[in-house]
């Protein structure tokens, strides 16, 4: 299997049960925080996240702001639904802004944590990585105009492929996206190990596809067997014609947790990170390309929401704790 620059599990994950399959983590004695800033920053206010520095001469104020979403699917497709949010995030900051096509999610955390990337949308398993080990400050979610969000994990096959629930996985391959998904690795990994008595390597072959829309139609093209993946980028493809829900069969599906995180990097001058913070929450959704390539989620995803990461990454902070996840920032 493979490993993460910067993420690695450091013992087996041995709970009797995944306390009703991920489901009561908050209600038990092994919630905790998953938490362990990098050295290069600091946290006195307590609320997870790197305080801005206090000198003033530490702080970044760039001609052009780089602007990334997490790599779930093609970013060619990506770079067209975020333009018209693009253009206003410039308007609102009076700054260029690039987006970024970034193809892997290590390579997103890495251009954050190198200074190379001011905003961004982090997937939901990888904020606790880019908040520890790259800056990043997480303040905004998608959700629906009655404040509803989230999204479920799904494992999925194809019809006719012999495998009916879970079990049947056993002794074949099973695809994760990376290491660094909560839905597309941790999340059902956990599950698979505790719940069902199956560990990686040995009761099943982990094949590792990269992002989510891979999994799916790998799994729609019988490339993968069964494949773990989130279901509203399923949704989204679904709804643009990627795939036919035909095509696809859903074994198991998870509680719901929090959707990718929207923030900006620590050290931005802290007059432009008010303004960045101004361009979501001011950003019109009705008509745009956003509200056409999100709205089919559900929940529907129609404004962006205030969030805090101690708060709204709490389930996700205590799978990692659970599963004795430790972070590396090299």
């Amino acid at each position: 299997m493979r490993t993460s620059n910067f993420a690695r599990r450091k013992a087996p994950f041995t709970l009797k049960k995944l306390f009703s399959v991920l489901g009561l983590l908050l209600l038990s004695g092994v919630a905790g925080n998953a938490h362990a800033l990098d050295p290069r920053y600091q946290d006195k206010d307590g609320d997870l996240v790197a305080d801005t520095p206090a000198d003033p001469k530490d702080w970044i104020d760039p001609s052009t702001l780089v602007f990334s979403y997490t790599p779930v699917e093609d970013p060619s497709v990506y770079a067209k639904v975020w333009d018209g949010f693009i253009q206003h995030l410039s308007t609102v900051t009076g700054k260029k802004v690039q987006f970024f096509p970034v193809q892997s999610n290590a390579a997103q955390l890495e251009a954050m944590r190198a200074g190379r990337l001011h905003v961004a949308g982090f997937n939901t398993g990888s904020n606790p990585l880019a908040v520890n080990c790259a800056g990043f400050v997480p303040f905004a979610m998608m959700v629906s105009t009655d404040d509803r969000y989230g999204y479920e994990m799904e494992i999925i096959t194809y019809p006719g492929s012999g495998i009916e629930k879970v079990e049947d996985i056993r002794g074949g391959k099973m695809a994760f996206t990376s290491e660094t998904s909560n839905s597309g690795f941790k999340a059902p990994s956990a599950l698979l190990r505790d719940q069902f008595n199956m560990e990686a390597g040995k009761d099943y072959e982990p094949v590792f596809s990269g992002k989510h829309d891979n999994s799916i139609l790998g799994v729609a093209n019988k490339d993968y067997p069964a494949a773990a993946i989130a279901n509203s980028v399923k949704q989204r493809m679904e709804a643009r014609g990627a795939v036919k829900p035909g095509q696809l069969e859903v074994i198991y599906k998870s509680q719901t947790f929090p959707t990718t995180g929207y923030g900006h990097v620590y050290n931005l001058k802290p007059e432009l990170a008010e303004k960045v913070k101004e361009a979501f929450f001011t950003f019109e959704w009705e008509g745009s390309e956003l509200a056409k390539e999100f709205n089919a989620a559900q929940p529907p995803q129609e404004k962006f929401m205030p969030i805090t990461y101690k708060e709204h990454w709490q389930v996700v902070r205590d799978i990692d704790k659970a599963m004795n996840i430790q972070y590396s920032c090299n």
